[in-house]
């Protein structure tokens, strides 16, 4: 099936940009109910994965082990953006865990938040590896890996025991054999999920609706890390990021994915959404969400005032002159 057009950029009224991808909706049966494109659609989950990554070591007690709060759980799931409280939070995790960023194999970075960078050279500061946007993921796999003593060398390889755990659980929770996800290598050095996006929108849903899982320690794994989610929506994304954003709606856990992969799901509705930009571009996710909120005839109209509030369809060039606008053009099909 034919990808189909999700959202349209004007400039001063002339078409400038279109941007096609897929979008799948899929219920508690694991049934497509809405989608536009192909449901079926393979994408590589990237960074919407973290969820999902984190439940083998909170499963197994790595909370309690290394007496974690909240935060640090929600940075875990996390692609934060440096600003200084995930700094805070981040070194936090770090020291409780009590292995030095040394360990962690994603590239030392800069902040990616412009603010925090910009704060971040003035001070003449350098590249440091747990300014990483997936520090937090690596960091919590490091700590479960030491936690059962496991080699932390390896501890991003696809055959080590905690990357062969994460596979069985996402693979588990999408309802699919693991042999249907293809892997390859993030851009953090992780093994990264190619599935599709029904079985994806499957998984978010029982992240959303822990009651649908059977195994009662993923379950609770599940409750732990979502809760988390939610009471520390900045812990997970950063400021004026889309998942950030739907995640201070306790109805809703959401995470983004690099290359224009975004998953979300609705406890109340029982709906696992997730769909793909296919240019791999991130600025339609709030079009798109808010377009899939409205047309689902969402209760919560804050949620969507505050998606139109911080990411607003007007276009503005670099000195606030409105230019253009972005429109979202799809109508999702039962």
């Amino acid at each position: 099936m034919e990808s189909a057009l999700l959202v349209k950029e004007y400039r001063a009224g002339v078409l400038e940009c279109a941007h096609y991808g897929h979008i799948c909706i899929t219920d508690e049966h694991g049934q497509v109910v809405y989608s536009v494109g192909d449901p079926q659609f393979r994408a590589f989950t990237r960074s919407s994965a973290k969820p999902f990554q984190a439940i083998p070591g909170i499963r197994a007690g790595i909370d309690q082990h290394y007496s974690l709060e909240a935060q640090e759980i929600a940075i875990m799931a996390s692609s934060h953006r440096s600003e200084p409280e995930h700094i805070r939070v981040l070194e936090h995790l770090a020291d409780k865990i009590g292995l030095g960023e040394d360990c962690l194999i994603c590239a030392p970075s800069y902040p990616l938040n412009e603010e925090s960078r910009n704060n971040w050279l003035r001070a003449q500061g350098e590249k440091r590896r747990i300014l990483h946007n997936c520090s937090g993921k690596h960091l919590g796999i490091l700590g479960y890996s030491q936690m059962k003593n496991l080699d932390l060398d390896s501890y991003a390889q696809p055959d080590h025991p905690v990357q062969r755990e994460i596979l069985t659980t996402l693979a588990g929770l999408a309802d699919i054999e693991e042999k249907e996800i293809q892997l390859g290598v993030d851009g953090c050095g992780f093994p990264v999920f190619s599935l599709p996006l029904s079985a994806l929108s499957n998984a978010y849903l029982k992240l959303a609706c822990p009651d649908l899982i059977a195994d009662e320690a993923t379950r609770i794994a599940v409750q732990t890390i979502t809760s988390a989610m939610n009471q520390h929506p900045l812990m997970v994304g950063g400021t004026h990021r889309v998942d950030s954003v739907l995640l201070e709606d306790d109805n809703i856990v959401a995470k983004g994915g690099f290359k224009g992969v975004f998953g979300f799901a609705l406890k109340k509705e029982r709906l696992g959404i997730t769909f793909k930009v296919l240019d791999g571009s991130e600025e339609e996710w709030a079009s798109i969400v808010q377009s899939i909120l409205k047309q689902l005839n969402y209760s919560n109209s804050k949620t969507i005032e505050r998606l139109a509030e911080v990411f607003p369809a007007d276009i503005r060039n670099d000195a606030g002159t409105l230019v253009g606008r972005m429109d979202s053009e799809f109508v999702l099909h039962s």
